[in-house]
This record gives C-alpha cells, structure tokens and sequence, in this order.
C-alpha cells in the first residue's frame, strides 16, 4: 500500500513559500496566510515538528521565519 509523502510535501511548501516572502529574520517574518500558504492551519503536526527542529521559528503574535 502506497501512502503519499504529506508531511514532506507541507514541509516543503512552507519552506518554499515562507523564502519566496524573504522570512529569514524576525522583522521581516509573515503569517502562513500571508505567505499564501495553502490551508495555514491544517497539519499542524508538520508545523510543530518545524518548530522543535529549529527550521522554522515562530514570533509571538503567530508569524513565522525560516531558521536554518
């Protein structure tokens, strides 16, 4: 049985939309909406896992910046 990738996919759709937007520091961070990132707040899973990881980093009033 085949299970398509999903969480690489969203992975790869943030990180890609988020560079597109310049997020690569605090000032310059956006919001997965304003990033036009399909459906910001589902897979959330996949957001947490950014997190903790360090690649992405989140500011306090729920925008987000590339980390690595």
């Amino acid at each position: 049985m085949f299970f398509p990738p999903i969480p690489l996919i969203r992975k790869h759709h943030i990180i890609k939309k988020l560079s597109e937007h310049g997020a690569f520091a605090p000032d310059s961070a956006v919001t997965f909406s304003d990033a036009g990132i399909i459906n910001p707040d589902g897979f959330r899973g996949v957001t947490k896992k950014l997190l903790r990881s360090g690649e992405l980093v989140s500011c306090l009033d729920g925008r987000y910046y590339i980390g690595k």
